[in-house]
Protein backbone atom coordinates (compact mmCIF):
# COMPACT_ATOMS: atom_id res chain seq x y z
CA UNK A 1 0.00 0.00 0.00
CA UNK A 2 2.47 2.45 0.70
CA UNK A 3 4.50 1.62 -2.07
CA UNK A 4 1.41 2.70 -4.39
CA UNK A 5 1.21 6.07 -2.12
CA UNK A 6 5.09 6.78 -3.03
CA UNK A 7 4.23 6.34 -6.67
CA UNK A 8 1.58 8.69 -6.69
CA UNK A 9 3.39 11.05 -4.69
CA UNK A 10 6.05 10.99 -7.29
CA UNK A 11 3.96 11.27 -10.49
CA UNK A 12 2.00 14.12 -8.82
CA UNK A 13 5.29 15.70 -8.12
CA UNK A 14 6.48 15.13 -11.64
CA UNK A 15 3.14 16.64 -12.76
CA UNK A 16 3.48 19.84 -10.70
CA UNK A 17 7.28 20.37 -11.42
CA UNK A 18 5.89 20.39 -15.17
CA UNK A 19 3.17 22.57 -14.58
CA UNK A 20 5.55 24.83 -12.83
CA UNK A 21 7.99 24.85 -15.67
CA UNK A 22 5.23 25.82 -18.15
CA UNK A 23 4.33 28.51 -15.84
CA UNK A 24 7.86 29.53 -15.62
CA UNK A 25 8.53 29.99 -19.08
CA UNK A 26 4.94 31.88 -19.59
CA UNK A 27 4.27 35.26 -20.72
CA UNK A 28 2.32 36.21 -17.52
CA UNK A 29 5.21 35.34 -15.65
CA UNK A 30 7.59 37.07 -17.53
CA UNK A 31 5.92 39.90 -17.03
CA UNK A 32 5.70 40.18 -12.99
CA UNK A 33 9.07 39.14 -12.55
CA UNK A 34 9.66 42.25 -14.68
CA UNK A 35 7.47 44.77 -12.28
CA UNK A 36 9.77 46.07 -9.92
CA UNK A 37 6.68 49.24 -8.53
CA UNK A 38 7.40 51.77 -6.81
CA UNK A 39 7.33 51.22 -3.00
CA UNK A 40 7.88 54.84 -2.25
CA UNK A 41 5.57 56.16 -4.45
CA UNK A 42 2.68 53.97 -2.44
CA UNK A 43 4.45 54.70 0.74
CA UNK A 44 4.02 58.33 0.26
CA UNK A 45 0.42 57.48 -0.90
CA UNK A 46 -0.37 56.09 2.08
CA UNK A 47 0.66 58.58 4.31
CA UNK A 48 -0.61 61.64 2.90
CA UNK A 49 -4.15 59.80 2.54
CA UNK A 50 -3.79 59.00 6.40
CA UNK A 51 -2.77 62.51 7.02
CA UNK A 52 -5.99 63.82 5.28
CA UNK A 53 -8.48 61.15 6.48
CA UNK A 54 -6.59 62.50 10.06
CA UNK A 55 -7.45 66.25 9.57
CA UNK A 56 -10.25 65.72 7.84
CA UNK A 57 -11.58 63.89 10.79
CA UNK A 58 -10.08 66.06 13.62
CA UNK A 59 -12.39 69.13 12.36
CA UNK A 60 -15.43 67.53 11.31
CA UNK A 61 -15.95 64.90 14.45
CA UNK A 62 -17.69 67.24 16.85
CA UNK A 63 -20.03 68.28 13.73
CA UNK A 64 -20.55 64.01 12.47
CA UNK A 65 -21.35 63.47 16.69
CA UNK A 66 -23.96 66.59 16.59
CA UNK A 67 -25.59 65.25 13.72
CA UNK A 68 -25.44 61.48 14.82
CA UNK A 69 -26.74 62.82 18.58
CA UNK A 70 -29.69 65.03 17.11
CA UNK A 71 -30.72 62.38 14.58
CA UNK A 72 -31.03 59.46 17.27
CA UNK A 73 -32.90 62.18 19.73
CA UNK A 74 -35.25 62.46 16.89
CA UNK A 75 -35.50 58.63 16.42
CA UNK A 76 -36.57 57.98 20.11
CA UNK A 77 -39.70 60.56 19.82
CA UNK A 78 -40.78 58.44 17.13
CA UNK A 79 -41.57 55.71 19.42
Amino acid sequence: MSEIIQEKIVEITNFLNQKYGEFRDSRFYRALSEERGDVPGWVLVVLMTTGLVTAIWTIAAPRLTAILRNSLDSMNGIR
